[in-house]
């Protein structure tokens, strides 16, 4: 791997010799600008606002503009004459706790490499110090221009440094949290708990940029001439919630049905924790069911004698029913000839 800037470690007294390595690497795919008429590229000219003219990057220097508007010319023999330490080291200032740093606060990240046969020994010995005392070093560097702040730390037999912001460049999260007072149920947090646990782990190794890679067959295809089939649509998201507990059953289901775990389990398992109380008809049958001992029969076998059972009864009622509408009549009638016989 190419170097891209050559230096020193101060660990005290001790110099150790390095090259800076670039630890990653941008997979992004780059497109270029055209004119959509006639496909000729777009470029970008560096031209003097003043007389109009194209300049080279020869011509070009720096200046910082001030809140008038006026340009203050910098040139790199000013910069050169300012005191920087770091110019050439990477100076370590403290030892802390990996867990002392922000996540926020991370940026690039460099593999260190020895520079030199000499370099091995000191190198080897920062590396086994870093191990053994499972902390972090942090240190000063320059790097493009400007003073910057690292975290050094051990990966495989590497020493590798991320380039960190300094603490004045993270900003409040400030008017960023909700601003109404929302209470989350014990139900709804054991849910939670349940996906992240159906969720479980994953190899690092196993994800990757599946845009990409549909960006890249995009291009074969077009390259190849061939017609662009239509991509299936999905489904729409950022639907209101209406139900988080509902949400939460059919996340922890969905994410265990991925596993191919049991479908039956996942469900009693989500509905114990929502803690959910059975409405309706469902109430019922589950009320009548300590008293029927689990015996209640299915649509065949020994649950034929109480389909007939419920049959008789049926018939009974009508038979009563038609009783009482004859002895309604009956009375009906009698009512009527009393009344003749009286006029």
């Amino acid at each position: 791997m190419r170097s891209i800037w050559n230096g020193a470690i101060s660990f005290g007294l001790v110099s150790i010799p390095i090259k800076l390595v670039n630890a990653t690497e941008n997979h992004s795919i780059s497109f270029r600008q055209v004119h959509v008429e006639d496909g000729g590229r777009i470029r970008y000219r560096k031209v003097c606002e003043l007389d109009g003219e194209e300049v080279t990057s020869a011509e070009i220097g720096k200046a910082y503009e001030d809140a008038d508007g006026t340009m203050i010319p910098i040139t790199d023999e000013d910069l050169s004459h300012l005191p920087l330490p770091t110019a050439k080291t990477i100076e370590i200032v403290a030892f802390v706790p990996a867990d002392a740093i922000d996540p926020l606060q991370m940026d690039a990240a460099y593999y260190l490499s020895a520079n030199g046969v000499p370099a091995a020994k000191p190198y080897t010995l920062l590396r086994e110090a870093l191990k053994r005392s499972r902390k972090v070093a942090l240190a000063k560097y320059a790097l493009r221009g400007r003073e910057r702040l690292g975290m050094l730390r051990v990966v495989d037999d590497v020493i590798a440094m991320h380039g960190l912001l300094w603490p004045d460049e993270i900003r409040a999260p400030e008017g960023v949290a909700p601003e109404s007072d929302v209470t989350v149920r014990d139900a709804e947090l054991d849910l939670a708990d349940a996906l992240m646990d159906t969720l479980g782990e994953v190899d690092m190794d196993s994800l990757h940029d599946d845009y990409r890679e549909a960006v890249e067959e995009l291009i074969a295809t077009k390259a190849s001439g061939e017609a662009l089939e239509p991509a299936e649509k999905g489904a729409k998201g950022g639907g209101k919630v209406i139900d988080l507990l509902a949400a939460l059953e059919s996340s922890v289901k969905a994410a265990k049905e991925a596993r191919g775990e049991e479908d039956a389990d996942s469900v009693a398992d989500v509905t114990h924790l929502a803690d959910r109380k059975p409405s309706g008809g469902a109430a019922k049958k589950s009320a009548a069911s300590p008293k029927s001992g689990g015996k209640k029969s299915t649509a065949s076998g020994k649950g034929k004698p109480a389909a007939k059972k419920t049959a008789a009864k049926s018939t009974a009622k009508k038979a009563a029913a038609k009783k009482t509408t004859a002895k309604k009549r009956s009375g009906s009638k009698s009512t009527a000839s009393r009344k003749r016989a009286s006029a």
